[in-house]
């Protein structure tokens, strides 16, 4: 189990910096590729200037030729109005692409996770995502699935549940003096482990009946899991 935690603990760690990792080598790629468009469109004004710069460098007194640099002028006029709407486009495209890049990685990595643990899953049989120990009920809450056991039994899980917040492991002798409150050098191994067997045995029994073989009222048992599966060798 504590190997589990561990390795459950790495992992989550290391998605977490895939996805730090990935989102800024994302981002850096999208404000690298937008510099270099910026840069690299024409400057809106370089028409205008040369306009300008036609009208000093030559004499032009023509009412005519005047008028032609005007609507020269005019037309350079809108070029840079519409580049600079072009600049605008590009970067809202740019902002949404990086949105659409940063929330794939995420789902990606999300995914990559889920596969994981359901490998994971597959492997244990069961996860255990919660566990509730009623004294007043002499019930054992697993996941969403209630239990109900006897007071020995409960006291023997609790002192089980006990040790493992600790990250302790027990004996059957230790199991067994801390529940009848004598010390372990004073018990037998042997009666901690039938206090772990009728626990095995109670709890195992409700479970595979909960889980496996299920009994349904006026017509019978069958097991509660996909035909598919089943496969006899």
């Amino acid at each position: 189990m504590p190997a589990s935690s561990i390795s459950a603990t790495d992992a989550r760690r290391a998605g977490g910096r895939i996805v730090t990792f990935g989102i800024a080598a994302i981002i850096a790629l999208l404000v690298l590729a937008g510099g270099v468009l910026m840069f690299t469109l024409p400057d809106g004004n370089a028409f205008n200037a040369r306009v300008e710069r036609i009208f000093v460098e030559h004499d032009l007194t023509a009412q005519a030729e005047v008028k032609l640099l005007e609507i020269l002028a005019l037309s350079g006029t809108a070029f840079a109005d519409t580049l600079a709407s072009y600049r605008m486009v590009i970067f809202v495209l740019l902002v949404f692409a990086a949105a659409m890049l940063v929330a794939a990685l995420v789902f990606l990595v999300m995914l990559a996770g889920m596969n994981r643990r359901m490998a994971q899953i597959e492997r244990s049989g069961i996860q255990v995502s919660s566990l509730i120990i009623s004294r007043e009920e002499n019930m054992v809450y697993l996941n969403t699935m209630g239990f109900k056991l006897t007071a020995a039994m409960i006291e023997t899980l609790s002192v089980l549940a006990e040790a493992r917040m600790d990250d302790e492991t027990l004996t059957g002798a230790q199991i067994e003096g801390m529940i009848s409150g004598r010390d372990a050098s004073d018990c037998e191994e042997a009666a901690g482990a039938t206090r772990i067997k009728r626990l095995r045995d109670g709890l195992g029994n409700q479970m595979v009946s909960e889980l496996l073989v299920r009994n349904i009222a006026r017509k019978g048992y069958h097991l509660a899991i996909d035909k598919d599966v089943i496969e006899v060798v």
